[in-house]
């Protein structure tokens, strides 16, 4: 297991937000007791076990993978945790804004995996610095459970070109992976236990293997925004503000969820999914992983 770095006053000190800039990437830091991401991890496997038969418009699943704050009250707690928050402001700055809460599951013993991507390839946002993602796990992430590899500096580049593979074990959106070699070598492997986490800028190139472990490797990934990042496509999106002020208008505020999958959510959900979607699937050649049960 990787030691946790070392924080001052539960914030990353100055070297430690260098080496974010300077990597693209920055872990394993400590952020909650280790009993809580358990408690986290019973919360969210009790939720598959109330609502996996549940008539919801959609796949739990769905739900699972796009946007969890807007119907799950698990996905409002972690994503809002002050200790989270304290290390994202350290890095964005004092006005942070959430964008989406996944839930990602690779089952024990099997193929699922995730390409080599860049995160912001496709969000209409453009080569930015203003979005990280926090991947918070709730069960050990380590080579073996298919934890991440990251490509330290890759954040240095511009968006690179990226292929839509029809692979039925990748579990990205649109199976998009970058059209670029990556050396076994470049990959540095992305260890984190519950209690940990770690922050990846959207531009760094990431991956994961297969879960070859007996537990299921689960994780919460938060996605952050400044208030100065807008949509390209001049069309708006949807955020909701954590941490300091956003007056500039580029995002349309509205509530997390506060309870599990009300109507109102729901419907909330709906018109978010359906509005992003035009920028996230543009020109995909395969349907999203999280319209398939």
């Amino acid at each position: 297991m990787i030691p946790s770095i070392s924080l001052e006053s539960g914030r990353p000190t100055t070297a430690q937000v260098d080496q974010y800039w300077q990597d693209g990437f920055l872990f394993p830091i400590p952020v909650v007791a280790p009993d809580t991401a358990a408690g986290w991890r019973a919360t969210y496997e009790q939720m598959e076990r109330d609502w996996l038969a549940a008539d919801l418009p959609l796949p739990l699943n769905s739900y699972k993978r796009l946007n969890a704050q807007c119907v799950m009250p698990l996905a409002t707690e972690i994503a809002t945790h002050p200790a989270i928050l304290d290390v994202v402001e350290a890095v964005l700055g004092p006005d942070v804004l959430l964008y989406a809460v996944e839930f990602f599951v690779k089952e024990p013993n099997t193929a699922a995996m995730v390409a080599m991507h860049q995160d912001l390839t496709y969000w209409g946002m453009g080569a930015i610095d203003g979005l990280l993602t926090a991947w918070v796990p709730l069960s050990p992430a380590t080579p073996a459970s298919g934890c991440m590899d990251f490509v330290a500096g890759s954040h240095k580049h511009a968006i690179l070109p990226h292929d839509d593979k029809d692979d039925a074990n990748n579990l990205l959106s649109r199976g998009q992976e970058v059209a670029v070699e990556i050396a076994p070598g470049d990959k540095v492997a992305i260890e984190l236990h519950p209690g940990q986490m770690s922050l990846h800028h959207g531009l760094t190139i990431h991956g994961s293997g297969p879960n070859t472990s007996d537990d299921r490797r689960i994780a919460a990934v938060i996605r952050y925004l400044r208030p100065d990042v807008a949509q390209e496509h001049g069309q708006g999106d949807y955020a909701i503000p954590v941490r300091g002020q956003d007056t500039l208008g580029n995002f349309t505020h509205y509530a997390p969820a506060t309870a599990w999958f009300t109507p109102e959510d729901l419907a909330r959900h709906a018109k978010i999914r359906d509005h992003q979607n035009k920028t996230m699937l543009a020109g995909a050649t395969k349907q999203a992983v999280y319209d398939r049960a």
